[in-house]
């Protein structure tokens, strides 16, 4: 993959967590899981088992309002 490539996907991603985060943080951490996967599959951008969890943790963490969006 190109650094240009890279940084694509990390855009993609980012963009994915960012729509996720802002609509679905409210909902159960099943829905919020589903949603994520399924906006990553449609950016063709995939994610390591380890991140995604961090990712997912994060989201979660923002159901106390006082936390910012994942990065």
């Amino acid at each position: 993959m190109t650094d240009e490539e890279q940084q694509a996907a990390i855009e993609a991603a980012q963009r994915v967590v960012d729509e996720v985060s802002s609509y679905q943080y409210s909902a159960e951490d099943s829905t919020i899981a589903i949603q994520l996967d399924q906006g990553l599959r449609a950016a063709e951008v995939s994610l390591p088992a380890d991140e995604r969890e961090r990712i997912l943790a994060e989201i979660d963490d923002m159901k106390d309002e006082s936390s910012s969006a994942p990065q």
